[in-house]
């Protein structure tokens, strides 16, 4: 082979060898970056503070900290606000749902402040999802459901469910905006629980 014909394929390999390197890397970035890139959207999504305030709560209520999570999310996705309501912080506890709350815990120094507390807020939530939860024997879907519409709605509906033979489901519930919300709640525990298995414990 001729020195011109050697010298004349030497820079066609060299574009070949850089064109395989930069695929390489490229194949490098996508495998490292990647699992990062969807931590970022997945948090973005589904954001988490204040995960060791939910798993003591939570553990202190028996419940599971990703249902606490889940309403966290459902509510304010975990962006504390007012809302036109009136309903303060994470979990959006009304103030006086939160003094009759107080009262049945023995609580005698509530003041309405401490609801912007994220702390306070996830204990006084977690504490009112219990409270539902044994009133309607563990029937998570009553539960969500008064937490969302408040317990003489869902007592109106259960009965009138009862009246008819049935059993109150998530369709049956007449508020479209009640309905969704145990819809999202009930997802958002199966994604939290998925995705915080670590930050938020074991059910």
């Amino acid at each position: 082979m001729s020195a011109t014909r050697r010298a004349a394929r030497t820079p066609a390999r060299r574009r070949v060898i850089a064109v395989l390197a930069f695929l390489i890397g490229v194949a490098i970035a996508v495998i490292v970056l990647t699992p990062l890139i969807s931590g970022v959207v997945r948090e973005l999504r589904y954001p988490l503070s204040d995960a060791a305030e939910i798993r003591q709560q939570a553990r202190a209520e028996h419940l599971d900290p990703a249902l606490v999570a889940a309403v966290i999310y459902a509510e304010t996705k975990f962006d504390a606000r007012t809302s036109s309501a009136g309903a303060l912080g994470l979990m959006q506890i009304l103030p006086a749902t939160a003094r009759d709350l107080a009262h049945m815990s023995g609580g005698t120094l509530f003041k309405v402040a401490d609801l912007a507390h994220p702390a306070t807020n996830i204990a006084y939530g977690s504490y009112y999802l219990r409270y539902l939860l044994n009133v309607y024997h563990d029937d998570l879907t009553l539960a969500l459901a008064a937490y969302n519409a408040g317990l003489a709605n869902v007592d109106r509906w259960v009965t009138t469910a009862r009246a008819r033979g049935q059993a109150l489901s998530v369709d049956a519930i007449p508020f479209p905006q009640t309905r969704a919300y145990v819809v999202r709640v009930e997802a958002a525990t199966k994604t939290y629980r998925r995705y915080y298995a670590k930050q938020l414990g074991p059910p």
